[in-house]
């Protein structure tokens, strides 16, 4: 799946009407989850069900039918997505909270199916046809969408942003394009000093987008409480708070993905650690400093570029990485703050070109824990990755 994405260019009116169909489609979703919560043990509340529910509420509500029926079911669907999860977090007997579902006051975007919406067959144009009045939106930026067909559009999706709207294509489309085999392997410890050491001794900086611009940030936040709630300049002065975080957000999801794009094309196995950032971020000392540096991303990005190019992307258990000595496997105890591995044999090296050396070891010693696309057979030691069977999902 491909998704293409484009700015809109629409006046106030249209602007109006977006964000009533965002409004319709909350109101939808909440009203489904309401239903849930009130059916009884008998009731079987599934997809289907709040699909039947919604066009009850078509024809109960005059707004929601002016929105498309596709749309709609869309709509009811969002609410579904965030109820199998609750049951699956249940059923595997997840630890901590099972993400119960909530109602939604924060919605920022609207999805239509294969009906309620047309595109101009020569200009970056898109019609929405339902009763909404969104009407014609002209389409700003390089992706040409003429160039798939219609039938490929299974979804697509207007979503506000704090510098404005967009119109997202989810398309049908295989993009994979495998590449010639390097014989080079590497393995990545990410972390706070640096975004990532490799194996290979190499450093790249750890950039700390929010860091840098966290006194400008501080600075606008500051104005939006010397004006009065619902005045248009704390209006204006939270618009721009938002554009500064959005800023921030686009620097780093750049970054990492450019990073993750060279790794993957210039390695034909890329290993890293399986980590648990969810629960790392539980550290209040550390939480920003993570959160800054995107190592979810950054592997989300990797196993996106593994899977395109055919490459590998395995996941390892980080336990102990850092404290055994990657020249003769002895545990060398050490702090966090110490940053030189010294071992007993003679083998020193930085501390986190020690782990991703290890890290890679593991990946090719046979254990993988990976929940990457790509997918391949494990590699014996002694031998290059060239040798080796390789399948793809």
């Amino acid at each position: 799946m491909l998704v293409l994405e484009y700015k809109v260019k629409a006046n106030k009116i249209k602007r109006q009407a977006i964000e009533e169909a965002i409004r319709t489609t909350q109101f939808i979703r909440n009203k489904c989850l309401r239903y849930w919560m009130d059916a009884s043990k008998d009731d079987t509340i599934n997809r289907f069900a709040l699909n039947k529910y919604s066009t009850e509420l078509r024809n109960e509500f005059n707004f929601v039918k002016q929105l498309n029926s596709m749309a709609v079911q869309a709509s009811a669907e969002r609410a579904w997505s965030a109820i199998s999860r609750f049951y699956d977090n249940c059923k595997s007997n997840k630890l901590g909270k099972k993400g119960l579902p909530r109602f939604q006051h924060d919605n920022r975007s609207v999805e239509y199916k294969t009906s309620g919406w047309k595109l101009n067959p020569v200009k970056r144009r898109i019609t929405f046809t339902d009763k909404k009045g969104i009407g014609e939106l002209k389409l700003l930026g390089k992706w040409d969408i003429h160039t798939f067909p219609v039938k490929s559009i299974k979804r697509v999706r207007l979503v506000r942003r704090a510098d404005g709207y967009y119109c997202q294509f989810s398309v049908d489309f295989d993009n994979s394009n495998p590449l010639e085999p390097t014989g080079n392997q590497i393995g990545l410890d990410v972390g706070l000093e640096y975004f990532y050491s490799d194996s290979n001794g190499n450093h790249v900086e750890n950039p700390r987008f929010l860091r840098k611009a966290e006194i400008n940030i501080k600075r606008v936040q500051r104005r939006i409480y010397k004006h009065k709630k619902g005045s248009n300049r704390r209006r204006k002065s939270r618009k721009v708070y938002a554009r500064k975080h959005l800023r921030t957000s686009r620097q780093r999801k750049e970054f990492v993905k450019r990073e993750a794009l060279t790794l993957v094309q210039s390695n034909d196995l890329v290993a890293y650690e399986n980590l648990k950032v969810k629960n790392m971020v539980r550290n209040h000392r550390f939480a920003k400093s993570i959160n800054d540096a995107a190592w979810s991303e950054f592997r989300q990005w990797l196993e996106y570029f593994a899977q395109k190019y055919g490459r590998l992307a395995i996941a390892v258990k980080p336990h102990n990485t850092s404290q055994l000595c990657s020249n003769c496997g002895v545990k060398v105890k050490k702090q966090l703050k110490v940053r030189t591995h010294r071992c007993s044999c003679g083998c020193v090296l930085q501390r986190d070109v020690n782990a991703a050396i290890n890290i890679l070891e593991r990946a090719r010693g046979g254990h993988p824990q990976s929940n990457a696309q790509g997918v391949g057979a494990s590699t014996f030691l002694g031998a290059s990755l060239v040798e080796q069977v390789l399948t793809v999902n």
